[in-house]
C-alpha cells in the first residue's frame, strides 16, 4: 500500500477526540505548540455517554476556554438519593451548587453539546489540525520523534511525525497496545441498559437523581443535562443481553418512571457491561496515555470524565514545560506517579459503590438496606468523608516531599477557587489572575525572594499574588494583588499554616512556605524537580 508522509512536525499527536483529547489539544495549541489529531470517526459522536463532571472538570473547562458555555451545555445535578425497594431513603445527598474549584459540586451536561462547544473553541486555534476519519494503525517511538501511520478507509496510509503522543483513543486504546501494557482488572463487571431520553416538556424530578437499590432489578434515573435525561436497568440472571437490548424492553421499563413516546424521545439505548480497569504503564519513552485509554470504571461515583480532565491537566503543563525547556523529559515520569493512585482512588470508590447498588441476592439487599437505615442520620466522621471523597490529594510526583518522601502539608493538596477582585476587574481567581503557576502570599511575593528564585519563577511565567482581605477596597490593588472577595485565599493559607503556596498549573500546590526561608526552601525544591539548572553562586 503506497504510504504518504503529511505535511509538517507536530510537537504533540493526540489520538482521539473526544473530550479528553479535546481538552489537551485545545490547552497545548492555546498555549501555541503544534498540535496535531488523527480521530477515526469522520464526525462527533452524536449520542451522550457521559452524563457528568465534577467542580474541577468545569474548572479544567474554563482553562481550555468554554468557561462561558458551561450554563449551555449543562446544570446543577441537585441532590441524590438511594432508595430500596419499598421506598425508603437509604441515603441522601444535597450536592453543593458551588464545589471546592467554584463551580457547582457536580454539574449534569448533555456531552455532544460539551464536544461541540470544545470544537467550536479548537477552530479558532491555528496551531490545532484535526485529521478525521482516519484510524491509526501504527505507532513507532524512534527514541527522538515518533512516527504515527493513520488510514481513511478508501484511501492511502499517511505518516505523520511529532515529539509527543499522547493516546486518549478510549477503552479499547491502539496506543496502549503499541504501549503493550496490560490492564490491571478489578475484577467488577454487570450489564446495564442505558437508556437516554430527550423530554418533550420541562419536568421535575423529585429527587433529580435516583438510585434505587432493588435486588429484582436495581435502576438509576439521573439528569443528563437541560432537557435530557438518563434512565439505567441492569439485567437480570434470568435475562440475556440480547433480550434486554431491545427498544421494547427500554420502553417497557422506562413506564416504570412515566416515561412513554408520549412524552419523551428515546435517543439511545444499549447495554453496557460496566467494568473496572487501569493500565499498569502510562508512559513508555515518547507515548503517553489518557482518560479511557488508562482507566475505565463505573459509573456510580461519577468520576469518569472528570479522571481524565484531571490526567490531561497534569500532563499538559508537564508537555508544555518539557517543550519549553523549562523542564526536563524526567519531568513526565511524575505524570502516572501523581495520576495513579489518584486514578485507582476513583475507580475504587466507584466499584465499592457499584457492589452495595448491584446487591441482588435478597438477603444480602435486607441486610444492607437495615445497615444503612440505621446508620442514615449518623454523622460522618471527616476522615471518612475524605476517603469517600474523589478530592484525593496527591501522594507523590513534583511536591514538595518530607525526609520519609511524603508530602509536606499543603504540597499535593487541590487548591480552592473563589471569586477576587483587582482594579476595575472582578470574577474567578483563574480568570482575574490567569493560567500557569502562581504564588499566592498574605505579603508581596517578589518581596520574599531573591533575585536568583525571581528570574527563576519569570521563566516559569508564574503569577506572583498578594491576597487581600475581604473589604479592602480592589482600585488599591496593583497588578500584584487581588482583594479576596469571597474570604478563601486568606482561610486557606492560615488552615494550613502558610503565608505563601506555590500552586501548579493543574491547580495542586506544589507546597506552602511559612517563612522568606521555607519560601526559598520551596523554589529550589521546585527548580531540582523540573531539572532546571541551579542559580549560579559567583558574584
Amino acid at each position: 500500500m503506497h504510504t504518504s508522509p503529511t505535511d509538517g512536525h507536530a510537537d504533540v499527536l493526540i489520538v482521539g477526540y473526544g473530550p479528553v483529547g479535546q481538552v489537551l489539544a485545545l490547552q497545548l495549541a492555546g498555549r501555541g505548540w503544534r498540535v496535531t489529531v488523527v480521530e477515526r470517526w469522520r464526525t462527533g459522536y452524536p449520542m451522550p455517554r457521559a452524563v457528568a463532571f465534577d467542580s474541577e472538570g468545569a474548572r479544567i473547562l474554563a482553562a481550555a476556554g468554554i468557561g462561558e458555555r458551561i450554563g449551555e451545555i449543562g446544570e446543577p445535578s441537585g441532590d441524590y438519593t438511594w432508595k430500596n425497594a419499598a421506598g425508603d431513603a437509604l441515603l441522601h445527598i444535597d450536592v453543593a451548587e458551588r464545589g471546592r474549584c467554584g463551580w457547582p459540586e457536580s454539574t449534569s451536561m448533555y456531552q455532544p453539546a460539551l464536544e461541540a462547544a470544545l470544537v467550536e473553541q479548537g477552530a479558532t486555534l491555528p496551531e490545532l489540525t484535526v485529521i478525521r476519519g482516519e484510524e491509526v494503525v501504527a505507532v513507532t517511538d524512534h527514541g527522538d520523534r515518533v512516527e504515527v501511520t493513520s488510514r481513511a478507509p478508501d484511501g492511502p496510509e499517511r505518516v505523520h511525525t511529532a515529539s509527543w503522543v499522547v493516546g486518549c483513543d478510549g477503552a479499547n486504546s491502539f496506543v496502549r497496545r503499541g504501549i503493550g501494557t496490560a490492564m490491571a482488572d478489578l475484577g467488577f463487571s454487570h450489564d446495564w441498559l442505558i437508556c437516554d431520553v430527550l423530554l418533550h416538556e420541562e419536568r421535575r424530578f423529585r429527587p433529580n437523581n435516583l438510585q434505587i437499590c432493588d435486588p429484582q432489578r436495581p435502576r438509576t434515573s439521573v439528569s443528563a443535562g437541560p432537557g435530557h435525561r438518563r434512565w439505567e436497568f441492569m439485567r437480570a440472571a434470568d435475562e440475556t443481553v440480547e433480550e434486554l437490548n431491545t427498544e421494547k424492553s427500554a420502553w417497557r421499563l422506562l413506564e416504570l418512571f412515566d416515561v412513554h413516546p408520549g412524552n419523551a424521545t428515546l435517543e439511545r439505548f444499549h447495554v453496557y457491561s460496566f467494568s473496572a480497569a487501569y493500565a499498569q504503564t502510562w508512559r513508555s519513552g515518547r507515548l503517553l496515555l489518557a482518560g479511557d485509554a488508562c482507566h475505565v470504571m463505573p459509573p456510580f461515583a461519577g468520576q469518569g470524565m472528570t479522571a481524565g480532565f484531571r490526567d490531561v491537566a497534569n500532563l499538559f503543563w508537564k508537555l508544555d514545560a518539557v517543550l519549553r525547556g523549562t523542564a526536563g523529559e524526567q519531568l513526565l515520569d511524575s505524570y502516572p506517579v501523581e495520576r495513579r493512585p489518584h486514578a485507582k482512588h476513583a475507580i475504587q470508590m466507584s466499584v465499592n459503590l457499584g457492589r452495595i447498588i448491584c446487591q441482588t441476592d435478597p438477603k444480602a439487599a435486607a441486610d444492607r438496606d437495615m445497615v444503612m437505615l440505621a446508620t442514615a442520620e449518623r454523622p460522618v466522621t471527616a476522615a471518612a468523608a475524605q476517603q469517600r471523597s474523589p478530592l484525593q490529594p496527591l501522594t507523590g510526583g513534583l511536591l514538595d516531599l518530607g525526609e520519609k518522601g511524603r508530602p509536606v502539608r499543603p504540597a499535593g493538596v487541590l487548591t480552592p477557587q473563589g471569586r477576587v477582585a483587582r482594579g476595575g476587574r472582578a470574577g474567578w481567581f483563574d480568570e482575574v489572575v490567569g493560567e500557569g503557576f502562581v504564588l499566592i502570599s498574605t505579603e508581596d511575593p517578589a518581596a520574599q525572594l531573591s533575585d536568583e528564585d525571581r528570574e527563576f519563577i519569570d521563566t516559569l511565567g508564574a503569577r506572583l499574588v498578594r491576597v487581600l482581605p475581604q473589604g479592602a477596597d480592589p482600585h488599591t490593588a496593583d497588578e500584584g494583588a487581588v482583594v479576596d472577595t469571597d474570604g478563601v485565599y486568606l482561610p486557606f493559607l492560615a488552615e494550613t499554616g502558610s503565608t505563601a503556596v506555590l500552586v501548579r498549573p493543574d491547580y495542586y500546590a506544589f507546597g506552602g512556605a511559612a517563612d522568606r526561608a521555607g519560601l526559598a526552601r520551596l523554589v529550589a525544591g521546585l527548580r531540582a524537580g523540573l531539572g532546571a539548572p541551579a542559580p549560579s553562586s559567583a558574584g
